[in-house]
């Protein structure tokens, strides 16, 4: 049915639908076509990559991959909910389930996959879901916040882990049973399976490998109850979720007659044309490519949908194959692999670095001639974009160099500049270094948003921003420009230039110091988000020195202050607050845990355990909090500062008091270095241990400052970091005395604090400052510039002003006042902070979305003291 405007009908409006629509309107077809896409999910397409965060509060809204001004400039007829039903190839129509015939001179498939099911008994009982489409999300929330304690992912591959980590942040005890031996069986060895293994085990997750599901077993009512394993045994479960891989959605292209692969999937030929019909195209995950594969990445359907562009705009372009290398945060943990990440080439060496304590595992394939041909990274894959590049040639320095952490041994120094032009940075949108550069010699872009606009990279899953930014630095002062270093588009200085202007100047406000050294045009303004809060924490730092108060909520200061500490207390998902008193080296009287639960009892609080040795009370409305404080302070706590850029914990193990191994009182040098640098404003938080042994059960080496305990004093080590980017920490000095341990924290510290950037933790810190720890140690151990005594005085002067701020709060009226939900209605509490009952505790009641209405029953209102 060919019309005067040749019409293109896409079915299905996925990210690589999406994409495709882009790639027609880079090339002028949207001007030339009439583009009519059918959807089947009732939403235009989502970052299906970005699924699970979902479930951490971002809307579908954010989630959305289609500007409405876009379909409407290029005038593209977008029909969601109504999924192409049949293809006549003969009439060249296509039917919706709407009935909506529409005519085609050509016709794109982009149906993507369905999830793949195993055929075991009962696989379609009630409690069983699949996870795919923020649909399948929704009816797992309901379910599990309604009918389930317990539930199992059928699948242990990327997919698996992340629906995992879902049902285990909606409350539920979460298994994983995966048929191979180990976890993510296609991009990681058994040695990052080891290390993948450990760290999502310590999450609370179970695993079961190398067992597959045998049957569901329900109830007389046909509700799922547990699962039948291939070894025999039996797990309990009220909720199942499979997620055992994808299968080609393909069918509507058999029942139109187009040739399918043996194993399914659109057979394509290198311009994504199907072999059957020339004028239908198929692109993504439904699509058997030429090289007989089908990719269930983002990155090859981007490439696909690209080449089908060009093809149907008369260019040249083949679509050949792919790089399958990955790089994921699943369950918080980086995991990447890339090239021959398993070592099938011929004569190939491995080169590995393990570290199963802190869930490190690197491995580099590397051939004879010194080529690298692939690797996997578990725990740490910040090396990824670099290494990435450089697969297919010789690196510039020897392999072990490029697999040590930082802390344990000696870093190649290497960058994205060490890169070859046509080295990849955006695996997404296949963009190299070449092309980024040309985007700011060519096109004159200044910043990353700029490169982003122009190249797409960065714009898929995000990992090479960090590499873009380096490359336009490095561009941009090679071709003469110099580059704004400056905090922000209020202040051209650094904030190491604003803290040395501030100390010496006695300024003590934010206004005062961007009217005197703020950008011309930014004078006389109200600053910015990200300047407000970095100068907030120098003057609150340098507060004894210079004369400011050191109370953060007094006059401008409390201005300045980010979210949690405009109430002292960390905002939680539903606007309530949690509260985490003070419990210095983790020790604690029975009386005292006597009343931080009676003060959980009676304001109906959720209580937690945390990893800094310290109790955490969930569930507060922000006018319960002077309530909730009084009763602490009373008792003799004060406030633990887990809101505040500053002191967090200093961890403890029970030392020689208690522990046959021990050397040292490690618990009482705990409490000493807690209540010293207690209320410390820092650029970023601050975390320490001390053990009291050489077997490290404190976990001194991922702190910022960590002691450890020897039979001749203490080792101080600096710079460590756990979390998502691990660090061991570095050894500063050892076999030192009391006096001389706490002599050297202070200068450390303060020097840190002097010279790090806006939210530099201290392991960032100390692999930027030129030198590392060689120039940090020559400096606060040697004094090579002269000013350890300042550095001292100013920690004294920290230490002798230093006031609870709670305690604060609750003895002024006047600052009490600001403890309400609204300032018009003081005594009215905030009605959509409301709580469900869990394990019985509280949560929050956080619907994904409204389904219906809630039964009035079901909810606990924030409970109010009696």
């Amino acid at each position: 049915m060919p019309t005067d405007t040749p019409t293109l009908v896409l079915v299905g409006h996925g990210m690589v639908g999406q994409r495709f629509l882009e790639a027609l309107a880079e090339r002028g077809l949207t001007a030339t076509h009439r583009v009519v896409v059918l959807c089947e999910e009732p939403r235009p397409a989502y970052d299906r990559v970005q699924l699970t965060s979902y479930f951490s509060g971002r809307t579908p809204e954010e989630l959305s991959l289609t500007d409405p001004a876009f379909l409407a400039d290029h005038g593209i007829e977008l029909h969601v909910g109504d999924p192409a039903e049949r293809v006549d190839r003969e009439a060249r129509t296509v039917t919706a389930r709407s009935g909506l015939v529409v005519g085609y001179d050509v016709l794109v498939l982009a149906t993507g996959s369905c999830p793949f099911v195993p055929p075991v008994p009962n696989k379609d009982a009630e409690g069983c879901f699949v996870y795919r489409t923020v649909e399948d999300l929704l009816a797992i929330e309901e379910y599990a916040r309604s009918r389930a304690r317990t539930g199992a992912v059928v699948g242990g591959g990327l997919l698996g882990l992340e629906a995992a980590g879902a049902l285990k942040g909606l409350g539920l005890t979460s298994h994983i049973v995966e048929f191979a031996p180990r976890l993510m069986p296609v991009q990681v060895d058994e040695g990052g399976g080891a290390a993948l293994l450990r760290t999502v085990e310590d999450m609370g997750l179970t695993v079961h490998t190398g067992v597959g599901t045998q049957e569901i077993v329900v109830d007389e009512a046909g509700a799922v109850t547990g699962m039948k394993l291939s070894d025999g045994s039996e797990l309990a479960t009220d909720l199942v979720v499979f997620s055992a891989g994808v299968r080609p959605r393909d069918q509507l292209a058999r029942d139109c007659g187009l040739a399918v692969g043996e194993r399914g999937g659109i057979a394509v030929d290198e311009q994504c044309r199907t072999v059957t019909d020339p004028r239908v195209f198929a692109v993504g995950e439904c699509a058997l490519a030429a090289d007989g594969r089908v990719y269930g990445l983002v990155a090859p359907g981007y490439e696909q949908a690209e080449t089908a562009a060009a093809a149907i705009a008369g260019d040249e372009a083949a679509f050949t194959g792919a790089d399958l290398s990955t790089k994921l945060k699943l369950l918080g943990v980086d995991v990447a692999s890339f090239g021959d990440a398993h070592g099938t080439a011929d004569d190939c060496l491995d080169v590995v670095y393990s570290d199963s304590r802190a869930g490190l595992y690197k491995k580099l394939v590397i051939g004879r001639d010194g080529t690298l041909l692939g690797g996997i990274l578990v725990g740490d894959a910040e090396a990824y974009g670099t290494l990435r590049a450089f697969t297919g040639s010789v690196p510039p320095v020897a392999p072990e160099s490029l697999v040590l952490p930082a802390g344990a041994g000696a870093p190649a120094a290497l960058g994205p500049s060490a890169l070859p032009d046509d080295a990849v940075i955006c695996s997404c949108h296949n963009v190299t270094k070449g092309t980024i550069r040309g985007a700011v010699t060519g096109h004159r872009c200044t910043t990353v948003p700029e490169v982003k606009k122009c190249t797409k990279a960065g714009t898929g899953c995000g990992s090479c921003v960090k590499a873009l930014g380096q490359l336009l630095d490095a561009e941009l002062e090679a071709n003469g420009v110099e580059v704004d270093k400056g905090l922000c588009g209020c202040f051209s200085r650094t904030r190491e230039e604003l803290y040395e202007i501030v100390l010496a100047l006695r300024i003590t406000s934010h206004r005062e110091l961007l009217d005197r050294y703020g950008r011309e045009e930014a004078r006389g303004g109200d600053g910015c988000e990200v300047c407000k809060p970095t100068v907030g924490s120098i003057v609150a730092s340098l507060a004894p020195a210079i004369g400011a108060s050191t109370y953060v909520l007094d006059g401008e200061q409390a201005a300045l202050q980010d979210t949690n500490d405009h109430f002292l207390a960390n905002l939680q998902r539903n606007g309530s607050y949690s509260v985490v008193p003070r419990i210095p080296g983790g020790e604690i009287a029975p009386e005292k845990l006597i009343v931080i639960g009676e003060i959980a009892r009676d304001f109906g609080l959720y209580t937690k355990i945390t990893g800094g040795q310290r109790i955490d009370m969930f569930g507060a409305r922000v006018e319960q909090l002077p309530l909730i404080w009084t009763r602490l302070v009373d008792a003799g706590f004060e406030s633990g500062h887990a809101y505040g850029k500053s002191l967090r914990t200093v961890k403890s193990c029970v030392g020689r008091t208690w522990c046959r191994y021990g050397v040292q009182d490690s618990v009482r040098m705990a409490i000493d270095l807690e209540l010293r640098y207690r209320g410390l404003r820092s650029p970023h938080k601050l975390k320490s241990a001390v053990s009291g042994c050489q077997r490290e059960c404190a976990e001194a080496r991922s702190k910022d400052f960590g002691v450890i305990a020897t039979a001749h004093g203490w080792n101080l080590y600096v710079g460590g970091n756990g979390g998502a980017t691990p660090r061991h920490a570095d050894l500063l000095a050892q076999d030192l005395s009391d006096d001389g341990l706490i002599r050297l924290i202070d200068r450390f510290l303060m020097f840190y604090i002097r010279t790090a950037d806006r939210l530099e933790r201290t392991s960032a810190w100390l692999e930027r400052v030129p030198g590392g720890l060689d120039h940090v140690r020559d400096v606060v151990v040697h004094d090579s510039l002269g000013i350890c005594d300042e550095l001292e005085a100013l920690m004294a002067a920290h230490v002798a002003h230093y006031r609870d701020e709670w305690a604060e709060t609750v003895d002024d009226p006047e600052k009490l006042a600001r403890f309400v939900s609204f300032v018009n209605a003081p005594d009215t509490p905030d009605p959509v902070v409301a709580f469900v009952p869990e394990r019985g505790q509280i949560k929050p009641d956080l619907p994904l979305l409204s389904i219906g209405p809630r039964p009035a029953d079901d909810v606990l209102e924030g409970s109010a003291q009696r």
